[in-house]
């Protein structure tokens, strides 16, 4: 590292020389520490870059005495450098600048109108900033010369003002990837010099205004990741220039105007994750020069026309997700690098000039009603095809040849799942790169072949779904093997340690077989091994003592038959976000010691043999990302600890997840291993396939916990699923619950609950189940609100209710309802059986039953979400 004092800035007696310096560039010279104010003295600078030294930082004093005396300054790029010391408005900028660069600097402050107002200033790059969490200031000037403006990723707040069209030499604007809302004001689409414009990723609404002049000028139109909606402008077709377009991820709905199809300057057009419908037109004007089309994941219907295919520049194709029906059509261009067409309704075999197309890297077909039969070598025509997907559909593949030398050179992916296989393809030699291999859910048995051991190259196999029976020892070959799923086969027999021989596996699957014996202290050992999942077979002793480098992320071994203590070291697993270790017969305290678990999001410990009270938490941060607690069907009792509830920092902010995201890890290819659960909500038990972030859940039912439900109970906010049943509480329900507005199930039955039934629930109204039977509950039911849909069911076994949906009428007398005298025996025991219990339900007793029957499967790529929605 160096100082700019090398320059002599910091000497007594600065050199003349240096303080006639016109133009000065020390970008990227690993500069650190504070400019030296001498940087002042350079009073005859026209140009100053200081940029990509992001270790130097200005002081204030030092740049207002820089602004001061530099008024010469034309251009002044000071990109990544620190300016977080300086407000933004104290930039008395010089009246002769016309260039500043401030990227990635975070200065302080609000943007004021004055810094586009200088008569010569022409270009301001201000992204990347963001400290700048202010508004977009209105522009009260007319003379303004900027031409380019980049505030992109600076988190700006509110509306687009509509005075930035005084902007009018504008020829570049980016506002990409702020927080701006609003709809987009239609004097910015006429701004007569624009050419670029940016709006991506904020949360714009409304309509595209329907203003596009035929003077207009533009070239590029990012609109996409906003709340956009309604049917595409009309006037679309004035843009006569536009080479570039992006609406892709909005709410648009119609059909596209034909209009669109017609501008011959276009080269990339991208409209994916919309709700466009209709067919696309038979005939065509323009597109001539179009080299992208993306148009994947909306409503497009009809045949595909057979101009689609066969554009003579096009490059990149993109249908899929779409109701596309009939043939493909065999008029395609050879121009052709990635052809996706998945997920539609497509019929017919694979047209034979699909095996000519010498430039294509990628084809994916998968998810259609393709059918007849193929001869798979056939594809190793296509020499620099590099990634193959067939799945679900009902194709017949034939992988004999006559031709010995056929190979794919350089495959890399290839999904064979879903096709009705009953062996191995015969693939020996023939894909020497093949990094990813889908052959799940076939009807594969037998013995793994050799070729499939030997492959260095291969990262993810998955054999999930399939008949195999034999021993997974034989997999300990694949050292160079970094995923396996082998989930729901018939393998069996004792895991050997051999299994560590694939000592690059990262995630292991071998979830629903019928596996026997111990877990190898080896993958215990494993600092690679991030998943492993072993849920649902025979395995049986205790659990292995945990590495002090522990890499496991998911630790999965629900149903097994697992005893003895809860180790220790399970904390040494500090990147721990998912343990189950539910419906084994483990026998040990609570153990407090996992609490020290950063990123623990889940944890299972239901229907085993624990025991005892939980003791109060003595840290402040235990258990922070914690979402998913199930400690329900054990032999824990006492009272619930207060510090145990405030702890649970994760429960209390309520997180807007409309994207449906799932608790999962990413892979390479198109694979992506999703987290499960088995949960008791909304009256039923069932397995959750997929995560949701945003399920929040607490099941504590069937223990021997008594005492009074904490008042902080009602801090968390998130809560979607509360289960107390067939405890020993007594005293009141908290009226804090009323706080928990997200909660959906809700279930205190079979406990010693007196008084009455909180009013502060009525302000629950996603609450879909309630079960408040068998208690000692008294007085009037609430009325109004989700009261009303609850039924009998939900209050039976508290002789002191009254009101409706029961029959009993409440007296005008309150000392009517008050508890009746009785003596209260303490149960002395519970069963923990895994049959459900059958409670009283409301409207939501339907979503509660399809939750649990919509259900993917584990390991599933992210793609197959499509066909089961």
């Amino acid at each position: 590292m160096r100082r700019i004092a090398a320059l002599g800035l910091e000497s007594p007696a600065i050199p003349s020389l240096v303080t006639c310096l016109t133009h000065l560039n020390l970008s990227g010279s690993y500069f650190q520490g504070e400019i030296p104010s001498q940087i002042s003295y350079l009073s005859k600078l026209a140009s100053l870059d200081l940029s990509f030294n992001p270790q130097l930082k200005w002081k204030e004093d030092t740049w207002k005495r820089l602004l001061q005396n530099a008024t010469d300054l034309r251009e002044l790029v000071l990109d990544y450098t620190d300016m977080s010391s300086v407000s933004i408005n104290i930039f008395n900028l010089s009246s002769s600048l016309v260039t500043l660069g401030l990227r990635g600097t975070w200065p302080r402050g609000n943007l004021t109108n004055d810094i586009f107002c200088l008569p010569k200033f022409q270009h301001l790059y201000l992204s990347d900033n963001e400290y700048l969490q202010s508004q977009l200031p209105q522009v009260n000037c007319r003379n303004s010369s900027l031409s380019i403006l980049d505030l992109s990723n600076s988190r700006f707040q509110g509306s687009i003002p509509p005075s930035l069209s005084n902007l009018t030499h504008l020829t570049y604007l980016d506002l990409s990837f702020n927080s701006l809302n609003g709809s987009i004001p239609s004097s910015l689409l006429t701004l007569p010099r624009l050419t670029f414009l940016n709006l991506n990723g904020n949360h714009l609404s409304g309509q595209i205004p329907n203003v596009f002049p035929q003077s207009n000028r533009f070239e590029k139109l990012h609109l996409s990741g906003n709340y956009l909606g309604g049917e595409l402008p009309s006037t679309i077709s004035n843009l006569q220039h536009l080479i570039m377009l992006d609406l892709s991820e909005n709410e648009f709905s119609g059909q596209i105007p034909s209009s669109l199809f017609g501008l011959t300057q276009l080269s990339y057009v991208r409209c994916s994750h919309n709700k466009l419908q209709g067919p696309l037109p038979n005939r065509i004007a323009g597109f001539s020069n179009l080299i992208t089309l993306l148009l994947d994941d909306n409503l497009l219907n009809g045949t595909i026309p057979s101009w689609c295919l066969s554009l003579p520049s096009l490059k990149d194709l993109r249908l899929s997700g779409n109701k596309f029906i009939g043939l493909i059509s065999a008029n395609i261009s050879n121009s052709l690098e990635n052809l996706d067409l998945s997920y539609n309704k497509l019929q017919g075999n694979i047209p034979a000039t699909f095996f000519s197309l010498a430039n294509l890297t990628e084809l994916d077909l998968s998810s259609n009603n393709l059918s007849g039969s193929v001869h798979f070598p056939f594809f190793s025509k296509l020499q620099n095809l590099q990634y193959l997907y067939l799945s679900q559909n009902e194709l017949t593949l034939n992988f004999e040849s006559n031709v010995n030398n056929y190979s794919f050179s350089y495959l890399k992916s290839l999904d064979l799942s879903f096709m009705g296989l009953t062996e191995f393809p015969k693939l020996s030699g023939k894909v020497p790169n093949l990094s990813f291999l889908d052959l799940s859910n076939n009807k594969i048995h037998g013995r793994v072949p050799n070729w499939l051991h030997e492959m260095r190259s291969l990262y993810l196999l998955d054999l999930s779904h399939n008949r195999l029976t034999q021993s997974l020892n034989q997999f300990s070959r694949n050292h160079q093997l970094k995923v396996l799923y082998l989930s729901f086969n018939s393998l069996s027999g004792d895991i050997s340690s051999s299994i560590c021989n694939a000592s690059s596996i990262r995630i292991l699957q071998v979830s629903h077989n019928k596996l026997t014996g111990i877990i190898p202290q080896c993958l215990a050992n494993s600092s690679s091994l991030e998943v492993l999942d072993l849920q649902l077979n025979k395995l049986h002793g205790t659990l292995p003592t945990f590495s002090n480098n522990c890499g496991l992320r998911t630790l999965d071994l629900y149903g097994n038959q697992l005893e003895g203590s809860l180790p220790e070291s399970l904390s040494n697993c500090t990147h721990m976000e998912d343990l189950d270790l539910g419906n084994n017969q483990l026998e040990d305290t609570f153990p407090h010691w996992l609490q020290s678990l950063p990123n623990l999001t889940v944890l299972v410990l239901r229907a085993n043999k624990l025991y005892g009270p939980i003791a109060s938490l003595k840290t402040k941060h235990g258990f922070p990302s914690l979402v998913v607690f199930d400690i329900s069907s054990n032999n824990f009792s006492g009272p619930i600890p207060k510090s145990l509830i405030q702890n649970f920092e994760a429960m209390k902010d309520v997180v807007q997840d409309d994207g449906w995201q799932y608790i999962s890890t990413s892979l390479t290819g198109r694979k992506i291993y999703t987290d499960s659960v088995t949960v008791t909500t909304k009256a039923i038990t069932i397995t959750m396939e997929k995560i949701r972030k945003d399920f929040v859940s607490i099941d504590l039912s069937k223990n021997r916990f008594e005492g009074e439900i904490p008042n902080v109970i009602g801090e968390l906010h998130s809560l979607r699923g509360f289960n107390l049943s067939h405890n020993r509480f007594s005293g009141r329900i908290p009226q804090s619950l009323g706080n928990l507005t997200n909660l959906e199930s809700l279930d205190l039955s079979s406990n010693m609950l007196t008084g009455n039934i909180p009013t502060e629930l009525n302000n629950l109204n996603f609450l879909e189940v309630l079960n408040l039977s068998n208690n000692h509950l008294v007085g009037a039911i609430p009325q109004g609100e989700q009261f009303n849909t609850f039924s009998n069911d939900s209050y039976k076994g508290n002789s002191g209710l009254c009101g409706l949906p029961l029959t009993r009428k409440c007296s005008k007398d309150p000392e009517q309802h008050s508890l009746p005298s009785l003596t209260i025996k303490r149960e002395q025991g519970f069963e923990f059986g895994w049959k459900p219990v059958a409670i009283g339900y409301g409207c939501g007793m339907v979503f509660g039953v399809g939750m649990g029957c919509c259900v993917l499967l584990k390991g599933k790529p992210l793609w197959l979400v499509r066909m089961v929605a």
